[in-house]
């Protein structure tokens, strides 16, 4: 159990939910683990085993502090939520930023800003561990591009710059992806990347990571109370979670290509756990992706201090931290929305 802000995130797996006075309690076995006054709590987060009683619930729609069920990793089921919520206005002002080029382009800027720090983090780490590796140099020349590009994204940029910087980012990352990756090598490469379908084993490993991280950041949006299909960097199209997209953005290095390499350098993902099929696109094992996601919840599960909030936080809660804080922001709360940078 963990309290951010005005939000009370409960993991532990068969806690309950009550109301005692003006306050709620979680019990673990009958045994009071935490008593916290409602009026300070805006939301409560439940993950998994976790249950409520109806006079709480009713006494959270009261005080307009809303109540989110997830499954132990991270799918939203539902949310209850009292009469007039201010999740109308909310929606209303994303929709409006959303409208708006120069709203779009100012949050877009940011999430692109943490994306190229963070991925340039990840090369400067593995220079660090690895400073006479063969790819030693093609990770300097990567993280030097990747530090003119950070430098190229001054406030005021037109939307469409910020993406070009991104996209060209991007282009200069991946470039030297494949000096990360130590081992197996022979079935394990990075020559571009590849989408529906992914055409080698690491871009499969990499979509399947992408995926699990963008449900996550998809039920973090829910909780808040924000529209997942509409996006600042990533614009609309039907059926696409645009602002999932852009959220994931700040945390995809961080998160899902650092385990990726972690998976495969340790050898925990061999090259029999996947399957090329004749359309030419390759596949993951189903044992294969029990093995990920076992890593993925566990990962999940580390402690970290959250660079804004100066709190320890656990890596899984990340993506609902972010979505509050981008909340916070366009309810004028933030003047502006902190991003994730990795330190």
């Amino acid at each position: 159990m963990k309290r951010h802000q005005n939000t009370l995130y409960v993991t532990t797996q068969g806690a309950y939910l009550a109301k005692e006075g003006e306050a709620v309690v979680v019990r673990v076995e009958k045994e009071t683990r935490l008593h916290v006054p409602i009026h300070l709590l805006g939301s409560i987060v439940c993950f998994g085993q976790v249950s409520a009683s109806p006079f709480l619930l009713g006494f959270c729609g009261e005080r307009g502090v809303g109540v989110s069920f997830l499954t132990a990793n991270g799918r939203f089921l539902a949310r209850v939520q009292g009469p007039t919520s201010g999740n109308v206005l909310l929606r209303r002002e994303q929709y409006r930023r959303a409208d708006d080029d120069i709203a779009s382009a100012t949050l877009a800027r940011s999430v692109v800003a943490a994306k190229i720090a963070n991925s340039r983090t990840v090369l400067l780490r593995a220079l660090r561990d690895r400073p006479q590796s063969a790819g030693s140099e093609a990770l300097r020349n990567a993280a030097a591009t990747l530090a003119q590009h950070l430098s190229s994204l001054p406030e005021g940029l037109p939307l469409d710059a910020v993406r070009g910087i991104e996209g060209a980012a991007a282009r200069a990352y991946f470039v030297a992806f494949d000096h990360l990756v130590t081992q197996q090598k022979e079935h394990f490469f990075f020559r571009e990347r590849s989408r529906r379908p992914p055409l080698d084993n690491l871009n499969a490993l990499l979509s399947f990571l992408y995926t699990l991280l963008c449900h996550d950041v998809e039920a973090a949006l829910e909780t808040v109370g924000l529209d997942p299909a509409v996006g600042f960097l990533h614009r609309d199209r039907p059926g696409r979670p645009s602002l999932a997209l852009d959220l994931m953005e700040e945390l995809r290095a961080y998160l899902a290509d650092r385990l990726a390499l972690s998976l495969i350098n340790l050898q925990q993902i061999r090259p029999a756990d996947f399957t090329q099929q004749e359309s030419g696109g390759v596949v993951m094992e189903s044992d294969a992706r029990k093995t990920v996601l076992t890593a993925y919840q566990k990962r999940k599960q580390e402690e970290i201090s959250h660079p804004f909030l100066g709190e320890k936080t656990t890596v899984g809660l990340l993506p609902h931290l972010q979505a509050a804080l981008l909340s916070r922001h366009l309810r004028g709360d933030l003047d502006g929305y902190p991003p994730f940078f990795w330190k």
